[in-house]
C-alpha cells in the first residue's frame, strides 16, 4: 500500500486529559482524515513544552491545528491559549477550544484571547465524529496558511499515527 507524501501529512496537537475524550478524538480522526498525525499531551505545561519544542519535545513538528480542552491539570486551557496567542511564533496556529463548558464567560474569555473556534464536546461517537469531520474539513482541508519553518519535522514522543 502506498504511503502519502510527507507534505500531505497534517499534524494536529490534541491537548486533552480525559482518556475517554482522547479515544473519541483518535477514532473520529481515523474516520475523518487519514492524513492526520495526532500528537497528544495531557496537560497545559506539556502543551507549551511541545509547542516551544522543549525537553522531550525538541523534535516535535509544528502542528497545523491545536485542539485545546479548557479544564486541564498543571496549567489550564485559558492560560495555554493566552500564551499561544501572545507568542509571535505560535499565534498563527489555529487553536480550537474543545470543551464541556457552555458557560458564556468561558466563551467570551476564549473569544477575547483569540481562539479560532469554540466547540462544546458532543456526547457519543456519532456526534463527536461529525464535529471532527467538520473541523477537519474546515481547518485542515479547506483553509490555507503560510508554510511554516519545520512543518514536516520528524515526530516526537506522543505521536499517534492515523494512517492505514
Amino acid at each position: 500500500m502506498a504511503t502519502e507524501p510527507e507534505e500531505m501529512v497534517k499534524t494536529v496537537l490534541l491537548v486533552e486529559d480525559s482518556l475517554g475524550d482522547t479515544r473519541l478524538a483518535i477514532e473520529a480522526f481515523q474516520e475523518a482524515n487519514k492524513s492526520v498525525k495526532l500528537h497528544l499531551v495531557r496537560d497545559g505545561v506539556a502543551a507549551m513544552a511541545y509547542l516551544r519544542r522543549e525537553g522531550k519535545y525538541t523534535n516535535a513538528p509544528r502542528p497545523e491545528l491545536i485542539l485545546l480542552d479548557l479544564n486541564l491539570p498543571k496549567m489550564g486551557g485559558r492560560e495555554v491559549l493566552a500564551q499561544i496567542k501572545d507568542d509571535d511564533s505560535l499565534k498563527t496556529i489555529p487553536t480550537i477550544i474543545l470543551t464541556t463548558s457552555v458557560a458564556p464567560e468561558d466563551m467570551q474569555e476564549c473569544q477575547k484571547l483569540q481562539a479560532n473556534s469554540y466547540f462544546r464536546k458532543p456526547v457519543g461517537f456519532e456526534k463527536y465524529d461529525e464535529l471532527v469531520r467538520s473541523i477537519s474539513t474546515c481547518w485542515l482541508e479547506s483553509a490555507t496558511s503560510p508554510q511554516q519553518d519545520g512543518l514536516n519535522a520528524s515526530a516526537a514522543s506522543g505521536a499517534i499515527q492515523l494512517k492505514k
